[in-house]
């Protein structure tokens, strides 16, 4: 295997640090870039024993010089709670941040994946969604922060590889879960969790039918992985999550089954534009990649409330 060097931004964030640590466990040299809006050094602090590990504060929103054959782009606040607390941050770090590590990219002659998200398809009216759905997505919602961002994002990376040859690769990450997520994120399986363990209400939005697919961070990761060292005439837009949903009720009663929690179910109203249903069709990644899920929902949710009672 080749030793690549490669820069993960948001690298101290949920999915940046078990990226790291992937990278890493596989050889490579990794430099870890994050401004901690979201990220926390506690989540890389255990890989800075490691001599081919770097970690440095920075902002992707302004420019960075580095030597680097790959960069995976992960920096953006992903959760409703952060990306809306700053939504012209959320905005800026989405565009600028893309500008800056194309033209990184370009400089360099790096390849570089782009972080996007499911969120691109807004509230679906189509069931489940493929890469090819162009999305039903409120431009002026309160969720438009985060869906614009990624959506102008793809934009810059399909331009950049069109006109300047930028070696690109996008994927689609729906629904992700594990450990080290952050407990105030705001996410359902977090707040699920945390509200078990604290002996809380455990929220549900709506009548809790609405429904989320959930995809273990390391099923997630294995997809990324392969879509960087998939075939060059290969960008994606591929969609990597797990096909398997679930409603809101569904998910809190298996949190409680597990924790042993005695929380009572109570209901909430529905917030803006939140989507009723979100499913990704995962026929491009079978055939492209090799990939598909292998941890089920229950096996994940097991390892993700063991890492909560460390820091609940």
């Amino acid at each position: 295997m080749i030793k690549k060097k490669v820069l993960v931004t948001g690298g101290a964030g949920f999915l940046g640090s078990h990226l790291c640590e992937k990278l890493l466990n596989q050889g490579h040299e990794v430099v870890c870039m994050d401004n901690y809006f979201t990220g926390q050094k506690q989540n890389v602090v255990h890989l800075l024993k490691n001599p081919y590990f770097e970690l440095i504060r920075h902002d992707v929103t302004m420019p960075f010089f580095i030597e680097v054959d790959e960069i995976f782009n992960l920096a953006c606040p992903a959760s409703p709670v952060h990306y809306q607390y700053n939504p012209i941050k959320t905005v800026k770090t989405s565009v600028m941040g893309a500008i800056n590590m194309l033209g990184l990219a370009k400089r360099i002659r790096a390849k570089v994946l782009q972080a996007s998200t499911s969120e691109v398809y807004g509230d679906p009216e189509v069931h489940p969604q493929t890469e090819s759905y162009w999305g039903h997505v409120n431009t002026i919602g309160p969720r438009s922060c985060y869906d614009e961002g990624k959506r102008v994002a793809e934009t810059l990376f399909v331009n950049y590889h069109k006109q300047n040859k930028v070696r690109i690769k996008i994927i689609r990450i729906f629904n992700t879960y594990g450990p080290r997520m952050h407990p105030a994120d705001g996410r359902v399986v977090s707040n699920f969790i945390v509200q078990a363990l604290k002996g809380e209400d455990i929220t549900i939005y709506g009548e809790g039918t609405q429904t989320r697919s959930f995809c273990y961070v390391d099923d997630l990761l294995e997809g990324m992985v392969r879509l960087m060292n998939s075939r060059e005439d290969f960008t994606g837009p591929v969609n990597i999550g797990n096909p398997g949903e679930f409603t809101m009720i569904e998910l809190a009663e298996k949190v409680l089954k597990l924790t042993g929690s005695k929380s009572k179910l109570i209901h909430m109203p529905l917030p803006t534009d939140d989507p009723l249903q979100r499913k990704p069709d995962i026929t491009l990644a079978k055939k492209e990649l090799g990939w598909e899920p292998t941890i089920p929902l229950e096996e994940g949710l097991k390892r993700t409330i063991e890492y909560f009672k460390t820091i609940v």
